[in-house]
């Protein structure tokens, strides 16, 4: 928890996608927020997070702020953070007029690769004394994991997480380590990721998953998706060779 004042901004990890994910404090915070944001790609556009929480909350007091969530990661950023700053601005306006707690819904968990610590930032320049809490939520390599009924680290195994948006490097030095490699948000280089993979020897291990928590949730291993057939939000879960019960102890 960071600062102090009147205002306090919470950021709400709702889990992947399936309203039965979203815990107990999550809810109350959504219940007590004189104002719920959420992100979305366009006004006209609900996103997970929406109905995530409408499926609780659905005459809430629910504010959509766009971001630009699919944006590419590669090159200059001034799109996404313009809409950083309108989104910031626009929050902060509202604890500045109100008060009280202002709460962001993000898929996810809060502080694993979350557009609210962005948000959360900028608003602290525009209030500095404002109040920041999270909220933790279901985060998509356990939702993945309980999908595919993968235990996702057995014993000593570590656990390594890779952000798959940009090149491979960092995904074939983690597949050349020990333990469960997990890579997100690749779905649109997910031919590299098969490649390297399949070059780590490893691609027999990998699941791949998408649409989490949703009617549209699909649970395959990846050597059975199309190359171009994968949405952003793709979750990859490699795992490492295992021998019987209590090996990797």
């Amino acid at each position: 928890m960071i600062g102090g004042s009147g205002a306090r901004l919470v950021g709400v990890g709702v889990g992947p996608g399936d309203p039965e994910l979203l815990t107990i404090a999550g809810l109350r915070e959504f219940r007590e927020a004189s104002r719920i944001f959420v992100p979305v790609l366009a006004p006209d556009e609900p996103g997970r997070a929406e109905a995530v929480v409408r499926a609780h909350l659905d005459d809430g007091p629910i504010e959509r702020l766009v971001f630009a969530l699919n944006h590419s990661v590669t090159g200059a950023q001034h799109r996404r953070q313009r809409h950083w700053d309108e989104a910031a601005l626009r929050v902060a306006e509202h604890l500045r007029a109100h008060g009280g707690s202002a709460a962001f819904a993000t898929l996810g968990d809060p502080a694993v690769y979350s557009t609210f610590g962005y948000l959360a930032a900028t608003v602290r320049e525009l209030l500095p004394d404002v109040e920041v809490a999270t909220v933790p939520g279901i985060t998509a390599m356990q939702a993945a994991a309980r999908a595919a009924g993968l235990p996702l680290v057995e014993g000593a195994e570590p656990l390594t997480v890779i952000p798959a948006a940009r090149q491979t490097p960092a995904l074939r030095d983690a597949l050349r380590g020990p333990g469960t490699v997990v890579a997100y948000k690749g779905g649109r280089r997910l031919a590299e990721l098969r490649a390297a993979i399949e070059e780590a020897g490893a691609l027999e291990r990998a699941v791949h998953t998408e649409h989490l928590g949703t009617a549209d949730q699909l649970v395959r291993p990846l050597s059975e998706v199309d190359d171009d057939g994968a949405p952003y939000l793709s979750t990859v879960i490699v795992l490492p060779p295992r021998g019987g019960r209590g090996e990797q102890l």
